[in-house]
């Protein structure tokens, strides 16, 4: 801890803070320290200039603190702003643990250049005329905000763009991003140029003449692990620390059940039924519920998580959650991604793609294998018709090898 003692505080609230930190938020020492050297020139800022801290403890006010700073030191405004916000985001966080009633931390948007391009009522247009779910709707609007900066940083308004505009946006995000992602991301824009078009936001109708590549179905077979593999990455999880109980909780529960990224992401506490040993899953594309039993090695490995490793002052009921103040729910399949990816390189193991989707794939190809019937794993899996579990036949290597035929001489 740092030696000098910001104004107003005592030193039992410090070192209460300080625990809070490094039992929640996996703060090291080195970042407490250089935490509370920002709180100390944040709290003598509010002594010069009359403040009260509390009030000043916001988004903005952390901005006006650290602009004032970078005055004093004749710095750069941006060098000092990632550090402040960082440090006071965390102190507030740690304040309104201890009951301490703070103003809202929020960060201002401009809302004006956001309904400028009605993008909310894009998005209500997806949820309501189209009924995509939110899942859905978030990586459309994302999708969509991209291309907007694109227009901006080219000096573009919507209004005025051409389909020159729309061919250069996709050719960049060709040399970025996979094929099916590119595919995608044009889809995104035909839906939103539709949209402008039905509400008189733009004249002309670009939509149909948007190229992108062509995405056979079932064109590339899925990715899958073998088993044994899956069970070297478990196994080398270290689950003595609280990030290794959590990883080994969710990827356990992946390769058990065949979970997607998004069942993960948006499992909650409310969904486990520790008595009756089951948990309820909701496919975020499609819907579709169902429930599942909580196997005991799945159940013994989750219990030690939630009990020893999620952070108790997280502020969400997601189950699996970021280990970083605040605490949220792990954001999007990425970060799963990166989970996993990390883990496998521990263990040795090498594949050309390792996705979110990947231990999903391996549960159904080892599932098909072991000879299940395939109404039951598509049940399991969530899909809305049967058909949709052939793509799962075209990587079950065991059971096509008893189909090959013999070679002639």
């Amino acid at each position: 801890m740092v030696n000098r003692n910001p104004a107003n505080l005592d030193i039992a609230k410090l070192g209460q803070i300080q625990r809070i930190w490094s039992e929640n938020y996996c703060l090291k020492p080195n970042s407490i320290r250089a935490y509370f050297y920002w709180i100390y020139r944040f709290y003598r800022y509010c002594i010069t200039q009359v403040l009260d801290p509390d009030t000043q403890l916001t988004h903005v006010g952390t901005i006006v603190f650290s602009d004032w700073y970078a005055r004093q030191r004749h710095t750069k405004p941006e060098v000092t702003r990632e550090g402040a916000l960082s440090a006071l985001r965390i102190w507030s966080l740690g304040l309104a643990t201890t009951g301490v009633e703070l103003p809202a931390w929020k960060i201002d948007k401009d809302k004006h250049a956001i309904s400028q391009y009605c993008l909310p009522e894009f998005a209500e247009y997806l949820r309501q005329y189209r009924g995509s779910p939110a899942v859905t709707i978030k990586k459309k609007l994302a999708h969509v905000s991209r291309f907007l900066a694109f227009l901006k940083a080219s000096h573009k308004q919507i209004d005025c763009m051409i389909l020159s505009d729309i061919d250069d946006f996709i050719v960049a995000c060709s040399k970025h991003y996979a094929r099916t992602t590119t595919a995608d991301i044009g889809c995104s824009l035909r839906s939103y140029l539709r949209f402008l078009l039905a509400t008189g936001q733009i004249a002309t109708d670009l939509s149909a003449s948007i190229m992108t590549p062509t995405i056979r179905r079932n064109e590339r077979p899925l990715r899958a692990l073998p088993w044994d593999d899956v069970r070297r990455i478990l196994a080398t999880i270290n689950c003595n620390t609280i990030i290794g109980q959590r990883d080994q909780a969710l990827l356990l529960m992946m390769s058990v059940y065949g979970l997607g990224a998004g069942e993960v992401l948006q499992l909650t506490l409310d969904d486990i039924d520790w008595r009756a040993s089951i948990f309820n899953v909701v496919r975020p594309k499609t819907g579709v519920a169902f429930t599942l039993p909580l196997l005991p090695a799945v159940a013994q490995s989750l219990a030690a998580y939630l009990q020893h490793g999620r952070p108790q002052h997280a502020q969400t009921r997601c189950v699996f959650v970021s280990m970083h103040a605040p605490n949220l729910g792990l954001g999007s399949s990425s970060a799963i991604r990166h989970i996993l990816i990390s883990h496998a390189k521990t263990a040795g193991v090498t594949a050309a793609y390792l996705g979110s989707h990947v231990l999903r794939h391996t549960h159904a190809c080892r599932q098909i294998e072991l000879g299940i019937n395939p109404q039951v794993l598509s049940d399991i899996l969530g899909h809305c018709t049967p058909t949709a579990i052939s793509a799962y036949v075209n990587i079950a290597t065991e059971q096509l090898r008893q189909l090959a035929l013999p070679v002639p001489v």
